[in-house]
């Protein structure tokens, strides 16, 4: 990784201080007072959390550590399906909306908590008829639907292992998955709908079974008239298939270390890992981060756009939300389709109260500019949440205005192997735009260098995790060898693959991928810091930066930038955005080529693919580029 610390060049000094309303809603009054209790004894912490939940057996000891290798809640016995549903039926929420869900056309399903409770449970013996039991494993590929939440629940339930694969994965991403994963059920449907066009999946999951022996059943959402034709035995019809089953179905007890899914990350830098979590563990990450971090209340509406095929979708629009007892806003189709008013429509008509999005999101919405969320009342909005990248400082204020600037931003990181939210402020915390903040109650985080050293503040360096914490990944799938890299890049740590600095607050920034560092004229300088000073040009939307060979210094910064609606490209306003970068980071930071571009390689979760863009610059291979947004 280098010993060289990575240069901070982005000056960042607004501070926005919590409402006295917020203050007064907040289950965290007093972040520094409890974070320091949860780090002086995570174990009494994580503990104390578990107790909120329901367990079939106790466990005899919190944590066992066998560095790399965790197990929490030893001995205990629990499922997080019966968490999500009966505990709350049982409880006197059987009538209460667990589920909107809108499609693209606007068509409404709402479930109560007691009718997922029944699809759930009918679901789940479906798969039990088909012989599926405790271990077995079912590949979801279902597109934003209600039935994609149903199957998920109901494998948990009876200890089924599921992976969901986002589809829109072509087919030989998906047949890698389904083979890796050793699936014997596939659960699909015979559409999606992206931008008012269907996009057919029942085709990529013929062709991509035709390499993978172990799929024994295929079940199929069909959405459409005529509908599709199904091979029986093999294919079933997903309405047919549930027909007649009970709704009740007794959750399997489970050890707490026992599987619960495997997520094929999305791969900005390779072959996508398929990494395993567990029912006890993620539990309690995932339903505490939500209470804590969102500050989730009883009344609340919360809208995640994320997919269920993402990390983000398991965490924090199914289990977190569902273990909290929420309400959950779920939506089909893009931000800006039909136009770009449609999350603030649904955020008005639902009451949404807490909204969970993404930087590229919000700077796809800041193109369209502030009209559009002016002409919607967004009034019943209390908290915001960010994910998946750094949002960068103009974004971020961007965001802030357009929703009324009374709403804290919850900028959160974290990762698919890290299961929950890490990094993150609390509602009652100040916040600095730009920045992660905070680690979560019992997480133990830092800035080191490459021997794992901490470094002093504003020293750019790699971000570490110093303990485990209950819903970290317990392995790679069929590689404990590559899950052991992730605790020895950096001794004794966690190693995030994250470069990041660390405030005289103790607030964390976050610079980009240890990958993409640029190293020029001796000094190394992360990707997200020459990003937001370029997208802090007012004609620039979005940016990706790479780093080129050059003979004298080592490498050059090259940009990739797309424009804002209605900005012409010159070189006039070349000049003007290099001037801007000068005078946001300085010389050091100035990209020596800017090309301006219609769109920028993504993940399907969002991400942009430095490699990618590299590797095409230089004229590489870019190795595995399953998971690139066509």
């Amino acid at each position: 990784m280098g010993d060289n610390n990575i240069e901070t060049l982005l000056k960042e000094s607004r501070t926005y201080q919590p409402s006295t309303t917020t203050k007064a809603a907040a289950h965290i009054k007093d972040y520094d007072t409890e974070y320091k209790k949860s780090i002086a004894d995570p174990e009494a912490f994580w503990g104390g959390v578990a107790k909120e939940l329901d367990w079939f057996t106790p466990w005899s000891k919190v944590l066992e550590w066998n560095y790399p290798f965790a197990k929490w809640f030893v001995g205990a016995t629990c499922n997080i399906s019966y968490n999500c549903l009966d505990r709350h039926v049982k409880n006197g929420r059987k009538n209460k909306v667990a589920v909107i869900w809108v499609g693209e056309n606007d068509t409404e399903r709402v479930f109560t908590y007691g009718q997922l409770y029944r699809e759930v449970n009918r679901c789940a013996n479906a798969l039990k008829k088909l012989g599926i039991t405790k271990g077995d494993r079912v590949t979801i590929y279902l597109p934003k639907v209600p039935e994609q939440i149903v199957a998920m629940l109901a494998c948990a339930r009876i200890g089924a292992i599921h992976s969901v694969v986002y589809s829109g994965f072509s087919a030989p991403a998906l047949a890698n998955r389904v083979h890796d994963a050793e699936a014997r059920v596939v659960i699909t449907a015979d559409v999606g709908f992206d931008r008012g066009k269907v996009i057919p999946l029942k085709p990529v999951v013929d062709e991509a079974l035709k390499t993978c022996p172990t799929v024994e059943h295929v079940i199929v959402v069909r959405r459409q008239k005529p509908e599709v034709a199904l091979a029986a035995p093999k294919e079933l019809d997903w309405y047919e298939w549930l027909k007649g089953e009970s709704t009740e179905c007794e959750a399997v007890k489970l050890d707490a270390e026992d599987p619960l899914y495997i997520l094929y990350t999305s791969g900005t830098t390779g072959k996508p890992k398929g990494v395993v979590h567990v029912h006890g563990g993620y539990m309690v990450g995932t339903y505490i981060t939500s209470k804590y971090v969102f500050d989730l209340k009883d009344d609340d509406v919360y809208f995640c756009v994320a997919d269920p095929g993402w990390v983000t979708g398991h965490s924090y629009i199914v289990y977190g939300p569902l273990l909290n007892g929420a309400t959950i806003l779920t939506a089909e189709g893009k931000p800006d389709y039909p136009n770009p008013g449609r999350w603030w429509d649904l955020i008005e008509r639902y009451g949404v109260s807490i909204f969970y999005t993404t930087p590229t999101a919000i700077r796809l919405l800041m193109r369209y500019g502030e009209d559009w969320p002016k002409k919607y009342n967004l009034s019943t909005l209390r908290i915001l949440g960010s994910v998946g990248e750094p949002i960068n400082p103009e974004a971020w204020e961007w965001f802030h205005r357009a929703t009324g600037e009374d709403k804290p931003i919850m900028d959160t990181w974290w990762q698919t192997e890290t299961g929950s939210i890490l990094i993150t402020p609390l509602p009652t915390v100040p916040l600095k735009p730009g920045s992660a903040t905070r680690p979560f109650l019992g997480i133990e985080a830092d800035v080191v260098d490459s021997a794992g050293n901490s470094l002093p503040a504003n020293a750019g360096g790699f971000a570490v995790i110093k303990k485990p914490w209950p819903s970290m990944m317990r392995t790679i799938y069929k590689d404990p060898e590559r899950y052991k890299t992730y605790w020895n890049t950096i001794p004794n740590c966690y190693s995030a693959g994250d470069v990041c600095h660390k405030d005289a607050d103790g607030y964390m920034w976050f610079m980009g991928r240890a990958d993409d560092v640029i190293k020029v004229a001796g000094n190394r300088l992360g990707t997200a810091e020459v990003e937001s000073a370029l997208v802090s040009h007012h004609a620039v939307a979005e940016a990706a930066v790479i780093g080129k060979p050059h003979k004298l210094v080592g490498e050059s910064i090259k940009a990739f930038i797309i424009l804002k609606q209605g900005e012409t490209a010159s070189p006039e306003l070349i000049q003007s955005i290099k001037d801007q970068v000068m005078k946001e980071l300085g010389k050091i930071g100035v990209p020596s080529e800017i090309d301006i571009v219609q769109s920028l390689p993504k993940t399907r979760s969002g991400k942009i693919m430095r490699r990618v863009l590299k590797a095409k610059e230089l004229g590489q291979d870019p190795g595995d580029i399953s998971t690139i947004e066509e």
